[in-house]
């Protein structure tokens, strides 16, 4: 079982940036492909940034340009730096192992407490 723990959210204006980090442990060495996840109040949790097994990463519309993830597989860290942020992107933002079927990544692991993300106009 792998145990995820994101951290980095903050309190920023629209335009501003922060970084998010995701630890895992436990069961790390199963981890193959990780993303971030966001949910908005109100909202369902939706999928925006991908980082597959081979390095390749995918992003939501919503965010590409603006979002990269990263990932230190020494340190079983995944990261999401945010830059040009915008109110819309507020949520609480959580990691997770992921598995793909089809063209299609679906969470593999337990969640984590999330790291919330607010951004002001």
């Amino acid at each position: 079982q792998v145990q995820l723990v994101e951290s980095g959210g903050d309190l920023v204006q629209a335009g501003g940036s922060l970084r998010l980090s995701c630890a895992a442990s436990g069961s790390s060495s199963s981890i193959n492909a990780m993303g971030w996840y966001r949910q908005a109040p109100g909202k369902q949790r939706e999928l925006v940034a991908v980082f597959s097994s081979g390095g390749s990463t995918n992003y939501a519309d919503s965010v590409k340009g603006r979002f990269t993830i990263s990932r230190d597989k020494d340190k079983n860290t995944v990261y999401l730096q945010m830059n040009s942020l915008k109110p819309e992107d507020t949520a609480v933002y959580y990691c997770n192992v992921l598995f793909s079927y089809g063209s299609t990544w679906y969470p593999r692991g337990s969640w984590g407490r999330g790291t919330q993300v607010t951004v002001s106009s």
